[in-house]
């Protein structure tokens, strides 16, 4: 046998045949017949399902880019109290699932919920249901996900730190910039793949999400996928759903493909 064909090859081969099969059922459905669901839904709310997925997936990335990043600049260059506690900490978003944050969120924030009991309790009797905020609906939802799925960036831009070379840093201060801009210019930059990598990983998951939007009554292609399945007996037109959904993430790992490529060029052209 072949020294590069070996019992790893063809496991590999058996396994990744198991996984295709899902995405070639997708694609090769895409052309059957669908009921007259689908022309009801494509002219009333599949544009609804589209402009409501493309709005949570850009606003989810921005936040989680935010938190997650943020968070991994802090806890790897700077020591301040629990600083050791929230390196692993942080992590714990994974435990919780997205609903999870919707219904707490909820739970906490609405008439008479949690923060109405705290404040009650604190300040006597008083209508405070007017001063609490109210997280519900698309901005419910892209809080709840953002919770949840930060860890993704946290984890993988706080390797990236780590293990970045003290030299670039240092030629930050011999050039007398100052932290944000040696944050900015030289730190940041230099973990740009693995912040696609997360946030590749986080837009996935959000495209997938579904209790969440669910629970915020919120159309989404993957609601749109349920309600195609389930409550119309449609699989044709859920798979069909379900290749726009496979072209998102297709798009996603091109452009994290194309951000690694262009991270190894910039560093050869440095070299």
């Amino acid at each position: 046998m072949p020294k590069n064909l070996n019992i790893w090859f063809f496991i590999s081969i058996i396994i990744s045949s198991f996984v295709l099969i899902p995405i070639l059922t997708v694609f090769s459905s895409f052309f059957d017949d669908t009921s007259e669901y689908y022309e009801l839904l494509k002219n009333t709310f599949l544009i609804e399902y589209i402009f409501n997925s493309s709005v949570l997936l850009l606003s989810v990335l921005v936040l989680t880019f935010l938190i997650g990043t943020g968070s991994a600049y802090l806890v790897s260059f700077y020591e301040f109290p629990l600083s050791n506690f929230f390196k692993w900490a942080l992590i714990l978003s994974f435990a919780v699932p997205p609903y999870i944050y919707a219904y707490s969120l909820t739970a906490f924030f609405e008439n008479y919920g949690t923060a109405y009991a705290i404040l009650k309790n604190l300040f006597g009797d008083g209508n405070y249901n007017q001063s609490i905020p109210k997280f519900d609906g698309m901005f419910g939802a892209i809080l709840s996900i953002s919770f949840s799925l930060f860890a993704y960036v946290f984890i993988l831009t706080r390797a990236s730190f780590l293990y970045q070379s003290q030299n670039l840093i240092d030629l930050g201060k011999n050039l007398g910039f100052s932290k944000f801009k040696s944050f900015y210019k030289i730190i940041l930059p230099s973990a740009r793949p693995a912040i696609v990598a997360g946030l590749s990983l986080v837009a996935m998951e959000t495209l997938a999400e579904f209790g969440a939007v669910d629970f915020f009554s919120i159309n989404t292609l993957t609601t749109g996928i349920y309600n195609s399945w389930i409550a119309f007996d449609d699989l044709a037109f859920a798979n069909r759903l379900s290749f726009f959904l496979l072209l998102f993430i297709f798009a996603l790992f091109s452009l994290e493909n194309l951000s690694r490529k262009n991270a190894k060029y910039h560093f050869n052209t440095r070299e």
